[in-house]
This record gives C-alpha cells, structure tokens and sequence, in this order.
C-alpha cells in the first residue's frame, strides 16, 4: 500500500530521502497496521547503514590513496621543472645554475641522486639524469605499467587527483545524507511507536479493546 511517507526524491547519487514524518497521528491512520509498517522502516534502516558502510569503506580508500597520487604528481613535475633548468644550462652552457638547482655539490652536477621504494622494507639508489628523462613509468593497475611523456603523465594523473578528490567529496556528502536519513527513520520508528502503545492503552481504558498482556509498561 502506498502511504504518503513513501521517498519520492533522491540526492545527486541517487540515494532515496525518507520525508521527516510532520505528523504522526496523520501518517498512521493512513496505513493499514502498525506492525509491517514498522517492521519496513527497521528494513529501511538496515539499508541505509548498508549503503553507509559501502560509502564510509570507499571513502577511506579514497583517503589513504590521495597523498600517493599527489606525492606522484609532485614528482612528475620536480622532473619536468629539473629536466626544462637541465636542458636550458646545457643550451646556455651554464653548469653553475643548474648546480644551484639541484643543490647538489657532488661531482656530476646534472645527476640527482633517488632513492626507490622497491617492497615495504627494500630500498634502492639509483641517479637520474634530468636531461635524459622524457618519459616516466606509472602503474595503472595490478601488473600494469605504462610509459608517457612527462607532459602526458602530468596531465593523466592530475585528472585522476581530480576526480579522485571528487569522489571523496560526493562519499563525504553521502554519508552526511545517510546519517541523516538513519536519524529520521529512527524517529519515525520511536513516533510510530509510542503512538500505537498510547492508543492501544486509551482503547483499554474504553473498554474497547482486550487487553491481551502486550503494550504494557
């Protein structure tokens, strides 16, 4: 049976609203019996903290990913910006201002010294040549890597940053919307609720209704 606590909009996601119930009295004496009706509200709950728990996992993923995508793009350019001052002194002949750049004082000015995250506790060096660097190596998925030139990788992974940062702010907003879903059903319920054991009691106290052990306080 349709009633008129029925959700007739949703947010930009899709998520269903529950209408705050205005009045209580009004709302139950559109629908059948009590009972189902609150027996579907606690499956509406159950839903709801369904959704919120898929949405607070996404969210946290997105959360523990961000600064790794960042720190990648920050990298991208530190090579971009080293590799332009690289070249531009070799053109110029100026091996002084490109020593400046790098702050490195060791004998092969135009190398930068890395060091690289190969598992969770092994390490390795490596130099790298600004000058000879067009192109770097990204993972894109399980045992996926690809090679694009720096102005590519740049561009790729600021759109991922991007939209990553959008997603996390939709999830941020989701949950706020669930949490404020759950909190009105859960009114609804305690509403619905009390309405029904107050009228059961009036009815008692009429005559008009047998009291059968249940309702009591």
């Amino acid at each position: 049976m349709a009633t008129k606590m029925e959700a007739s909009t949703t947010n930009p996601r899709g998520i269903p609203t529950f209408p705050f119930m205005t009045n209580v009295s009004d709302y139950v004496k559109s629908i059948e019996e009590v009972e189902p009706t609150l027996q579907r509200f606690q499956e509406m709950v159950s839903k709801y903290t369904f959704m919120q728990q898929n949405v607070d996992r996404r969210a946290a993923g997105l959360r523990e990913k961000l600064p790794e995508m960042k720190d990648t793009l920050d990298t991208v350019r530190f090579l971009k910006k080293k590799r332009t001052i690289a070249l531009d002194s070799k053109e110029n002949g100026d091996s002084d201002e490109l020593d400046d750049e790098l702050g490195d004082s060791k004998p092969d000015p135009q190398g930068i010294e890395a060091t690289f995250n190969l598992q969770d506790t092994l390490y390795a060096k490596a130099t790298i040549r600004p000058a000879e660097v067009d192109e770097v190596y990204l993972w894109l998925g399980a045992n996926v890597m690809v090679a694009y030139p720096l102005d590519e990788a740049d561009e790729m992974l600021q759109g991922k940053l991007d939209k990553a940062r959008d997603s996390l702010k939709a999830a941020e907003e989701d949950l706020e919307f669930l949490r404020v879903q759950i909190t009105t059903l859960e009114v609804a319920i305690a509403r619905v609720h009390n309405w029904d054991v107050g009228e059961k009691r009036r009815l008692r106290a009429e005559g008009k209704l047998k009291d059968d052990g249940k309702g009591k306080d």
